[in-house]
This record gives structure tokens, sequence and C-alpha cells, in this order.
């Protein structure tokens, strides 16, 4: 089976693009498609918001990804997490159906033909949404409260159902539930109810359901969790998790997995240039060489074989330096990864 490559989906701002502006952009943005205006015709919001969601995501695209996540470059928690304060100061965790969006969706959606003409290809969307055992750690902490919890895996299976795009040039074929504190952070729940909780949440049909985690120690505790495709966990950066899931263990429980071959961490990239005498380290230098990616990929791909139904970069790419280098490493693991296929 094919290995896609795709990205978890955080992206640098462009240079010279306001953090503030474009967070006050974007809320406003949310408002003003909930109360059914379109955005692209505020100038406002066109600049601050709009123009650059479409941009991003075009140099995205550009790099040749196969499934491109939208650029997530508002705050993840907060994407859900203002909706959800919302619904919290009326009485309830549950997010009403309407006001479960996502504004880069219905931004994307908007110019989806026109990305889809110029790249000559119907364009596959990922949608990364953080989870609700993630949002529950952030707003209510470790005690678990199964009403609570309920309700928070209510609300992300709203903001993934209205995420699912299928028209003739773009189509929302991964939606990724992101639990980067799932077997870190200890919430006081058993096993079982953090199933019925995913359950919930990925109660969807379509898109290809993932979960991204960054620690193997509970994964699993996943496998039984109905409706969900694909495990996915870091290795370029952690490179023993790979050794925490034989695939002997995704056979019997008749799932996928995806793989991260290309490191993310750059505070860590940074500090290891540093102590070679990098003060200031070019994009060429952030980015690892081609062949260590290749290298990375050959030896999950001759683990796994056909359950590695995806790979890609680590985690996302949020923190990075600039938009090109950020580029620069989508490219570099889309070009080690078809050279590792073509091998």
């Amino acid at each position: 089976m094919e290995t896609l490559i795709d990205d978890i989906g955080s992206f640098p701002l462009p240079t010279g693009v306001n953090r503030e502006a474009f967070a006050k952009a974007y809320r406003q943005t949310r408002e003003t498609i909930l109360n059914g205006k379109d955005p692209t015709l505020d100038e406002t919001l066109q600049r601050n918001f709009c123009s650059v969601v479409i941009d991003s995501f075009r140099r995205k695209v550009a790099c040749g990804l196969d499934v491109v996540n939208f650029p997530q470059q508002y705050s993840g928690m907060r994407q859900v997490g203002d909706a959800v304060h919302e619904a919290m100061e009326q009485g309830s965790f549950v997010v009403d159906k309407e006001r479960a969006i996502l504004p880069e969706i219905y931004i994307i959606n908007k110019h989806a033909k026109l990305l889809s003409e110029e790249f000559g290809k119907k364009i596959q969307l990922r949608v990364s949404i953080f989870g609700p055992i993630e949002q529950y750690l952030n707003e209510i902490g470790a005690t678990a409260y199964p009403d609570v919890l309920d309700g928070f895996a209510q609300t992300i299976n709203r903001f993934a159902k209205n995420a699912i795009l299928n028209n003739k040039y773009v189509e929302t074929t991964v939606i990724s539930i992101d639990e980067p504190s799932l077997g870190h952070h200890n919430l006081s729940a058993t096993p079982e109810l953090i199933r019925e909780t995913l359950e919930k949440a990925y109660d969807f049909s379509g898109p290809t359901k993932q979960i991204h985690l960054h620690f193997t120690s509970e994964i699993h505790n996943l496998l039984s969790v109905k409706g969900l495709d694909v495990l996915s966990f870091e290795y370029a950066a952690s490179p023993r998790n790979i050794d925490d899931v034989p695939k002997s263990m995704l056979e019997k429980a008749d799932k996928q997995i995806r793989v991260g071959v290309a490191r993310t961490d750059i505070d860590a990239i940074w500090a290891e240039l540093y102590e070679k005498g990098f003060s200031k380290p070019a994009n060429e230098q952030l980015v690892e060489p081609q062949e260590i990616i290749a290298k990375r990929y050959k030896i999950a791909k001759e683990k796994y074989g056909e359950r590695m139904t995806f790979t890609g970069p680590d985690c996302g790419l949020g923190s990075w330096p600039s938009q090109e280098a950020a580029q620069l490493l989508l490219q570099r693991t889309v070009q080690a990864v078809k050279q590792a296929d073509k091998a």
C-alpha cells in the first residue's frame, strides 16, 4: 500500500505579519462567518487573516505533500477553546453545531477552485483538531468527570463534521485528533473512559481518522478505539518510540500507523547547532539532510510495510523561524520519501 506524505499542521506566520493582529482578525473572521457574511469582503480581515491563510496554504501545497494540513497559525487550543468558553458561559461544555467551525476551512473552500486549477489536481486536505482529552486537561484539569468529558467529545465531533469538505476541487482526506499529552499527563480516567470519549469524538464518516501522539506509553490502550484508523507518533526526535509499537500489535487490532521521519524540534536543533559554533544557522543547516530522512523512512517502512499508510515530519512547524525554513523541511521530506520509494 502506498504511504502518503502529510504534515501535522502548524506553520509560521509570514515575515512582517503581526501575531496579535492575526489573532484578532482570526476571531473577527470567525464571527463574520457565523453571522453569514463573507470575511474576504472586509479589507482588514482579508489582509490580516484571509490572504495569510491562503498564501500559507499555497506554500504548503507547492511542497508536494500528498495530503496538506491547513496552516494552523492561531493557537490550536484556542481554536476550540474560544468556542468552549462561549458555551461555558451558557452553562454547557457542548458547542452548538453551527458555532463549531474553523475559519481556515471556510477560506480554503472558498479558494478551492483557484488552488485546484493552479496545481492541476484536487486538493487533499488534512484537518487537525486538539482532542477532547487535551482540551479537558487544559480547561478542567486532571480529575476526570465523565459527563464533562462527554461534552468535550461532542464538541470535537462537531468541529470535525463541520470540517469535512468533498467537492470537485477539495476533499477532506484526513481528520486528526491530536492528543499530545496522552501518556504523559495523568488524567484520572480509566482506559475505558478514554476509549469511550475518543469514540464519541470519532463518530463521523468519510475521512481517514488519525490520532497524533507525542508519547507511545498509552498506545496499547488506543488499539480498541472504534472508528480510529491511524495511530501517529514521532520517530525522528524520539527514536525509541518505534520500539514500543510492533507491527503485530497493529495487525491484531487492524490499525494503521503514521511515523514521523523528519525532526521538527527546533529548540533542540538550534541548541545542537549552537554547540557546534553556528550562532546564526542558515535554513540548510536547520533542516536535516535528505539522506538522513530517507534512511529513517526506510527503517520504518521495512518494519511496518503496508501498515504504514502515512509519513511526514514529526510535528508541526509553528515555532520555526520562517516560512522558507518550514517549506524547505516539507520539500526535503517529500523528496526523501519519494527517493526511498524508488530505490
